[in-house]
């Protein structure tokens, strides 16, 4: 059942002087993000579409951003380039299944996010 929608946009020009901070890249993205971020041409437009996706993720879950550790947020993808979510944390089992969708153009990044929870059984 669905029951959760969320959407986030950012301008790329903001990741790119935030992406200047060590101390911002180690709190909004994991190692293993990180290190895909490293191997990207495009990295700045990697990291914007990420950090959408993990801000659509709190949103789609009805949190704000200061109610939960993005680190628990992690977008990885698969060898498709097809992009998904693992929650861990307090995050962890939050959801029963979450579909992504990452874009962006030369300017800005956008991620939609739609949460599945497991019906209640009445």
């Amino acid at each position: 059942m669905i029951a959760g929608v969320g959407i986030d946009s950012l301008r790329i020009a903001r990741m790119e002087q935030a992406m200047k901070r060590e101390a911002f890249l180690n709190r909004v993205f994991t190692e293993k993000e990180r290190d895909y971020l490293k191997k990207r041409a495009l990295a700045a437009q990697s990291a914007a579409g990420m950090f959408c996706a993990k801000e659509a993720v709190l949103k789609a879950l009805s949190l704000g951003i200061t109610d939960a550790r993005l680190t628990d947020i992690e977008i990885l993808h698969r060898e498709s380039g097809a992009p998904y979510v693992v929650l861990h944390g307090e995050l962890a089992g939050k959801a029963a299944a979450l579909h992504i969708s990452i874009t962006h153009t030369e300017d800005t990044a956008s991620a939609v996010v739609i949460l599945e929870k497991e019906e209640k059984a009445e």
